[in-house]
């Protein structure tokens, strides 16, 4: 069971995609999935003080991710899960999957990378992490460094290719990311 953390446009997917394409009998989830599939009445967190629905809905989100992706493993498949997990959540996450080992990786690429990674992105295919109104990719970055529990291996990517991310992740694994 892999965990893989960060920002948005840290290359989450991106390396979870990977990860798992380099696991025999793999599955890739998604924890934001979980959030889409709201159709109606959908609370959005915010930067700051986020209503009580919203949390609800993220704790919700995350049991979710937690429990889909236990069941893959207790069916034989090894897990990339992948999701924003920042601050004491992260801890919380850990705790509400049951499968060990548990590796629990954070991307953390600088805030200079992840906003170019984000403007590249829009200008490739139109897919926005960040908004204007949205909290900024500084203070995503500093929220994550000052809040997230410094469980398992945080890997600054900002020099890595995903190729080289994924390689990183398989060879630290073992004696750095089990929680």
């Amino acid at each position: 069971m892999f965990l893989v953390t960060g920002i948005q446009a840290a290359g989450k997917s991106t390396v979870a995609q990977l990860l798992a394409e380099q696991l025999e009998k793999s599955v890739h989830v998604r924890g934001d999935l979980f959030r889409r599939m709201v159709v109606n009445g959908r609370v959005e967190m915010g930067p700051s003080d986020p209503p009580a629905e919203a949390v609800r809905q993220l704790r919700l989100r995350y049991a979710l991710a937690a429990q889909v992706a236990d069941g893959y493993a207790d069916a034989g498949f090894n897990v990339v899960l992948q999701d924003i997990v920042l601050g004491a959540y992260l801890t919380d996450m850990v705790t509400a999957i049951r499968t060990r080992p548990c590796y629990v990786v954070v991307l953390a690429p600088s805030a200079a990378v992840v906003q170019e990674r984000d403007e590249a992105r829009r200008a490739a295919r139109g897919k926005v992490a960040h908004r204007p109104g949205d909290e900024g990719v500084a203070e995503l970055d500093a929220y994550l460094r000052r809040e997230t529990p410094r469980i398992g291996l945080w890997l600054d990517t900002s020099e890595l290719t995903v190729e080289q991310t994924v390689e990183e992740i398989l060879a630290r694994a073992p004696g750095e990311a089990a929680v």
